[in-house]
């Protein structure tokens, strides 16, 4: 125990010691903010405000801690119609293992992709495009790993490359994220529970957490390509030269989340867990943009219908003239999980969820985010 808090201490001091370094005097001189895009359903429905309670392959997103919490292993797909009216998805995968003799270890892996269509191409003498299209991509890779250091801290690193290109410009990064989780348990964990009727959330008793996380750690890099070069004709001579141009270094949009989260049990019987109530609150410091705080609710019946609202605050939001995004801040989702029966016709922990998000934005028509889990215990 001794060891765990010694570390939850260094790693919560290291991370504040950087929020004190953050430069927010190069706030809109950022690239790569596709890696401040949520493209999964649960958390953005709670409005990212439950940093602290983020688990599985979601994790990847908000706090790496959250992917210690997967059991057995976990397959999660999502799909995003990003303001809708532009006609930009966002397609995202990922799975998690756990490992170890005690499963204390969990590796995984998520991939994003940003699908924007079709852009006309323009030039100097043809400003108005009929020359052809192009097709920008758009991916985020991530490597991740977590540890459990007994029940109540888990721990994780994640390890990402983010990559933009068009047919003539391209670049490519590399990102640090690390994350801290701590859970202070009502209840023990319990092996398996074979009667999912009178109590299918035996062994869920974390009633107080606390996450914090630092993302987007990583050296600033340069855009390069023939896109960046440009045929002249220098001092009027009789021939043309292609002048190649640097283009300046651009940094990852770096950001602290700091939550708390605390589940309000609603049943009158001391042993049943039916009934849930979670509230979330974090603050985010960013690099890119303004700062945030989040709040969010989520009520959950049997662990099998999970609602879910929340609500980012940020400086100006209120206003539409001094609003930094097209978000205004609304956020609510819903989830519906069933558990897989062995084959033996017992309960089982191993689940298949639906999950969906709407995050309200003004303009266009919002941002719907669809996604499916599947847990084998």
């Amino acid at each position: 125990m001794r060891k765990n808090i010694i570390l939850a201490i260094t790693f919560i001091c290291a991370l504040a010691g950087y929020a004190q370094m953050s430069a927010p005097a190069r706030t809109g001189q950022y690239g790569f903010t596709q890696l401040m895009v949520n493209g999964w359903a649960q958390s953005s429905g709670m409005g990212n405000a439950n940093s602290a309670g983020v688990s599985g392959v979601e994790s990847f997103f908000w706090n790496i801690a959250g992917l210690g919490k997967v059991n057995g292993t976990e397959l999660a797909f999502s799909r995003s119609a990003w303001l809708v009216g532009t006609g930009i998805n966002i397609n995202s995968f990922g799975f998690a293992q756990a490992i170890g003799k005690d499963k204390d270890g969990v590796i995984g892996m998520s991939v994003s992709s940003f699908s924007l269509g079709q852009i006309p191409i323009t030039t100097y003498d043809q400003p108005d495009g009929g020359i052809g299209t192009y097709k920008p991509s758009i991916s985020n890779i991530n490597l991740g790993y977590a540890y459990n250091f007994g029940e109540k801290i888990s721990a994780g690193l994640n390890v990402k490359l983010a990559s933009e290109s068009t047919p003539d410009v391209r670049v490519s990064a590399v990102g640090i994220d690390a994350g801290l989780q701590y859970a202070d348990l009502m209840t023990k964990r319990t092996e398996k529970y074979k009667d999912a009727e009178k109590n299918p959330a035996a062994g869920r008793g974390s009633d107080i957490r606390f996450g914090v996380s630092i993302k987007n750690l990583g050296t600033d890099v340069r855009y390069y390509g023939d896109g960046l070069a440009a045929k002249s004709n220098l001092n009027d001579k009789n021939f043309t030269t292609t002048t190649s141009q640097r283009s300046d270094k651009t940094p990852l949009p770096s950001f602290i989340n700091i939550g708390l989260a605390y589940d309000f049990r609603l049943d009158n019987q001391k042993d049943v867990y039916w009934h849930r109530l979670t509230t979330a609150l974090s603050f985010t410091s960013n690099t890119a943009s303004s700062n945030q705080t989040a709040f969010g609710l989520e009520y959950a019946y049997k662990e099998m219908l999970m609602l879910r609202a929340g609500y980012n605050y940020e400086k100006g939001i209120f206003n539409y003239d001094t609003r930094n995004n097209a978000y205004t801040g609304m956020n609510m989702g819903a989830t519906v999980q069933l558990p897989i029966k062995s084959k033996s016709g017992e309960g089982s922990n191993s689940i298949v969820g639906v999950d969906y998000s709407y995050r309200h934005t003004r303009p266009f028509s919002g941002t719907h985010t669809f996604g499916l889990r599947i847990q084998i215990d």
